[in-house]
């Protein structure tokens, strides 16, 4: 039970980082992200080649797009895309920091992730054709 009107026990390190709130949680959050995207476009080849095409594809994508709607569903799926990369990422290096060694069943959690990335990149390659289909007058 607290006292009142006593002094609080300040609370240990891990705990002050998960017992943030308000405007000091965002800014912790900001740094995390911050930190896990710089740590992918150092060590991730596919995680840089992602984001390259994801710029260009910003204009064009403009301009091939139907409508907004259609512009915000493009990029939306490019989006999806380094988000899988960066969970496949994620479970990769957890995976190695784990079992150093090659394993089996290590093997086939990366092969999961890698068919997680391949679905998210077929998902953004449908939604682009569909809009240029649309634009072209195809569909």
């Amino acid at each position: 039970m607290a006292r009142r009107g006593g002094s609080r026990r300040k609370p240990s390190a891990p705990q002050a980082v998960r017992g943030a709130q308000g405007f000091q949680r965002i800014v912790e959050a900001a740094g995390h992200t911050y930190r896990g995207l710089v740590a992918a476009w150092v060590s991730e080849a596919a995680f840089r080649q992602e984001v390259a095409v994801g710029l260009l594809a910003l204009p064009v994508g403009w301009y091939l797009a139907p409508n907004l709607g259609w512009y915000v569903a493009m990029i939306a799926s490019l989006l999806a895309v380094l988000a899988v990369e960066l969970l496949n990422t994620a479970i990769e290096k957890l995976a190695d920091h784990l079992a150093p060694a090659p394993h089996p069943a290590i093997g086939r959690v990366k092969d999961f992730g890698s068919a997680a990335v391949f679905c998210a990149l077929l998902l953004a390659g449908i939604v682009w054709l569909a809009a240029l289909g649309i634009r072209v007058g195809l569909l």
